[in-house]
């Protein structure tokens, strides 16, 4: 039997609002505990994951300590994308638990961090030097919109790449977009955007990887 504060974020009030995001992660939580565990309380932020002064994550935290629980959350960037920041959570002594990662311990809880906040980085350092060297070329950028585009492009690319595991997991478990669609919904896996996964955006993720493979 463990006892455990969970912990919920979404960036959006429209998120909040609709769902879109909390259910999903709701799911994940609910297939993790089990019969005997003790979910004390539940907390949600409705913010950015840059900030950590995040209300409820404060409160979450300080309850965590006072109980003497474990930190339940449904994936690590639902808590926060700083490494310093997970680091000192952990250095306080508080346990954290991640739905997706469920035996992952706390020197690999670290490297996951270490991993997505470097990964983020690269991107947007990508994303920076592209627009740098056309702008040395003399394009004006807030008037062609193809440098962006092609920027855009291979940024969406480089994040196919980080998801292809889950994409061939899903369609070796369902043969349908739709289905699809749902469990990379209910996995809590993101689109590009940020946004939920569709039939439709599922085809478009899967002809990239597929060109990708040839």
């Amino acid at each position: 039997m463990t006892d455990y504060v969970v912990y919920y974020r979404v960036s959006t009030e429209k998120q909040g609002r609709s769902g879109l995001g909390m259910d999903s992660q709701r799911t994940m939580v609910s297939n993790f505990l089990k019969p005997i565990d003790t979910v004390i309380e539940e907390f949600t932020d409705i913010q950015s994951g840059k900030k950590d002064n995040r209300e409820g994550l404060m409160e979450c935290l300080k309850l965590v300590k006072k109980t003497k629980s474990k930190l339940l959350i449904p994936k690590l960037d639902r808590f926060s994308r700083k490494v310093s920041f997970i680091s000192g959570i952990i250095d306080q002594g508080i346990d954290i638990v991640v739905c997706e990662h469920p035996n992952v311990n706390t020197f690999f809880l670290h490297l996951l961090a270490c991993f997505a906040e470097e990964e983020r980085r690269q991107i947007s350092e990508r994303t920076k030097s592209a627009l740098q060297e056309a702008k040395k070329r003399g394009i004006e950028l807030g008037k062609n919109g193809k440098v962006l585009s092609r920027v855009n492009k291979q940024n969406k690319i480089e994040f196919i790449e980080s998801i292809r595991h889950e994409l061939v997991s899903v369609r070796n478990q369902s043969h349908t977009l739709t289905g699809m669609s749902r469990l990379l919904n209910d996995w809590k896996i993101p689109t590009y955007q940020n946004k939920q996964w569709y039939p439709q955006t599922v085809k478009n993720y899967m002809y990239h990887l597929d060109q990708d493979s040839d």
